[in-house]
């Protein structure tokens, strides 16, 4: 579907074709994951033809209700919104990487509000593009499956705000619309997701039951780079990795691994810069520890280095992140997976 839609809006077939996971036999085959360097890689492609915003609004045209497969029914099939939206919170990994991206839910009498957390390391054009897409399945989803039109209450983007809103208003059906914020967000009231809706009953259940088997038979398709990150986030919480250590575990040299990098476009303090950011604001955003126990695990010398890397990275205080984090943390089981 990215493929598609990166050359409807002009980018050459030539400048993907030989990505990882785009041979013919592995796009037809439901079973193939493709990896995330590749999505990234098509996103960026497309950033060049168009400004973000735009290209949001142009992916979201071609993903019409069906085009996600089965994490749209899950999502459309359940017996209320509000239960559809738990189970693509659930399932999220039919249609995304689960170690990068998830969906949290919070609840009150009022509102509900959908959080779509993306702790991959992008540009902020590529960010801002495919976190404000992945938003905007659901308002039509959920307007298909009540059969009426449903309007979200506010919107909240952590892009910056573009010159024009005009495709925003479009992509959401409302002018409602935050920027800067700590995470991108979609609030409804709580009456439009909960109220009972047309559905067969026992589809929910038979399809999560699909959705189980289909991530039980998925086969990774990964390149060299996915394969490198994988083994930095395999390190143990105790510890930050070293190139030496790092180049041990991948049966590389130390110069190997260096080169191989350089022919990827990245550097080892890149790398290790990102996996700082992704373990810090997951630690912040998900477990209860101090900051300097938090400090400590990833390295830095005390919690007011901590709080200027947060501060650079998100654009937010370090206690404006936490306090989100808090606010998204479950008081009972996960709703999602660690990670559209």
């Amino acid at each position: 579907m990215n493929a598609t839609a990166a050359t409807r809006l002009g980018v050459s077939p030539a400048a993907y074709a030989d990505l990882v996971g785009m041979a013919p036999r592995h796009l037809a085959d439901d079973r193939y994951r493709t990896p995330a360097s590749t999505n990234v890689r098509i996103w960026e492609l497309m950033t060049l033809q168009a400004p973000w915003h735009e290209v949001s609004l142009h992916m979201a045209h071609q993903s019409p209700l069906g085009s996600l497969g089965l994490w749209d029914y899950l999502l459309t099939q359940a017996p209320t919104p509000l239960e559809g939206l738990r189970d693509a919170a659930r399932f999220v990994a039919t249609v995304a990487d689960a170690g990068t991206e998830a969906l949290r839910i919070e609840e009150d009498e009022r509102h509900i509000t959908l959080s779509h957390i993306n702790a991959a390391d992008l540009t902020d054009e590529i960010a801002s593009a495919i976190r404000a897409y992945s938003l905007s399945l659901f308002r039509p989803r959920i307007s298909a499956s009540t059969r009426r039109t449903i309007t979200p209450v506010r919107v909240v983007l952590a892009a910056r705000a573009p010159r024009t809103h005009k495709s925003l208003v479009r992509l959401y059906g409302t002018p409602a619309i935050d920027f800067a914020g700590p995470v991108n967000s979609i609030t409804f009231k709580t009456a439009d997701l909960t109220t009972p809706q047309p559905h067969a009953p026992g589809l929910s259940a038979l399809l999560r039951r699909n959705a189980e088997q289909l991530l039980h038979q998925a086969i990774p398709l990964r390149d060299w780079l996915d394969l490198f990150r994988a083994t930095l986030r395999a390190t143990p919480d105790s510890g930050i990795p070293t190139l030496t250590s790092t180049a041990r575990r991948m049966s590389l040299s130390t110069r190997t691994l260096q080169r191989r990098l350089d022919e990827h476009q990245t550097t080892w303090s890149r790398e290790l810069q990102a996996l700082r950011r992704e373990h810090t604001l997951r630690l912040l955003t998900s477990t209860e520890l101090s900051l300097p126990a938090i400090a400590e695990r990833v390295g830095y010398a005390d919690t007011s280095a901590l709080r200027r890397a947060v501060q650079r990275w998100t654009g937010q205080p370090l206690a404006a992140v936490r306090a989100h984090g808090d606010a998204d943390r479950p008081t009972g089981p996960p709703i999602a997976h660690d990670g559209c």
